[in-house]
């Protein structure tokens, strides 16, 4: 009998185990990935008279799915696609290419369990801008003009977050020459800026000493830059391109911005460090000083550069 007991409560206790480890059962019902993305554009001013938008650039994206819970967007999926969050499916996108150009905007939708379905379309805009001649004479001198990234003042290089309500580096600021002793390439590379016509511009990158950046895709792509890598120089062979100057897309007012980007064409060149975009957004200009700001090598970084002319 007694033995019976034992057994009968080792048994019953074997059910308690066993009903306590029983894993608790959830469910996230239909899998389905979005369905019915629709990408929706309206450029700004256009009209019968004016079928490409009123020059602002100015372009409402909106995008719409069925069981939808995230959008991302990449707005001009012609060069590298660069998905950006886009919280309410919805924003006024500024392009700043001047003239008439075409952008092919790629829209990723996510549902349930991280399902996604992606819509394309292709919208046509115009952009007309004017930049201020005097910033323009300030960094070409009117024909041509070189400029290096400045070792001798605090600050010269710097990060804070990519946000147009915080426009300071105010995550870290470099000391006086703080990069001389690891990456020295960061002041050595030199940037000539060349006026070519009243429209028409050229950058020249020499960079004697390496490239100063990240690696892979986030030196945005610069040739001969291996793919993995600490912050560092790496061999580049220099490089010339034609730039635009370009209304800065970011909405920062004056005085904290002159309103003007200087925009580089695909990845052959940069503006004193390798950067995943290749919009320089420029602070300030005089004849000797240039301040720029840029996205760094991460999204959500914003990198700050003072330069002199040499």
């Amino acid at each position: 009998m007694k033995n019976t007991f034992k057994t009968f409560i080792v048994f019953a206790a074997l059910i308690l185990i066993y009903s306590a480890c029983k894993k608790q059962e959830y469910s996230l019902g239909d899998l389905t990935a979005p369905a019915n993305v629709v990408i929706t554009t309206q450029v700004v001013g256009q009209d019968a008279t004016h079928p490409d938008g009123d020059g602002s650039g100015n372009v409402i994206i909106s995008v719409t799915a069925d069981n939808a819970l995230a959008y991302k967007v990449d707005y001009d999926a012609n060069n590298s696609l660069d998905l950006v969050y886009l919280p309410t499916g919805k924003v006024t996108k500024k392009y700043t290419s001047v003239g008439i150009n075409k952008y092919r905007i790629t829209a990723v939708v996510y549902g349930k369990g991280g399902l996604s379905s992606t819509a394309t379309k292709e919208v046509q805009v115009r952009s007309d801008f004017t930049p201020d001649p005097e910033v323009v004479a300030n960094i070409t001198g009117g024909s041509s003009k070189t400029w290096s990234v400045d070792p001798s003042v605090a600050g010269h290089f710097g990060v804070g977050p990519w946000d147009p309500t915080n426009v300071t580096p105010s995550w870290w600021a470099a000391a006086v020459d703080e990069k001389v002793n690891c990456c020295n390439c960061f002041y050595t590379a030199t940037f000539t800026f060349t006026k070519v016509s009243a429209s028409a511009f050229t950058l020249k990158v020499l960079t004697p000493d390496g490239a100063f950046t990240k690696t892979g895709a986030l030196a945005g792509g610069l040739p001969g830059i291996p793919p993995g890598g600490d912050e560092g120089c790496y061999a580049y062979g220099g490089g010339t391109s034609d730039f635009s100057f370009v209304p800065a897309s970011s909405g920062i007012p004056a005085p904290t911005s002159t309103g003007i980007s200087i925009q580089l064409p695909g990845v052959d060149t940069f503006i004193g460090y390798g950067a995943v975009l290749k919009e320089y957004e420029i602070f300030a200009s005089t004849p000797t000083y240039l301040y720029l700001r840029v996205q760094g090598t991460e999204t959500g970084n914003a990198w700050y550069m003072k330069l002199k002319a040499l």
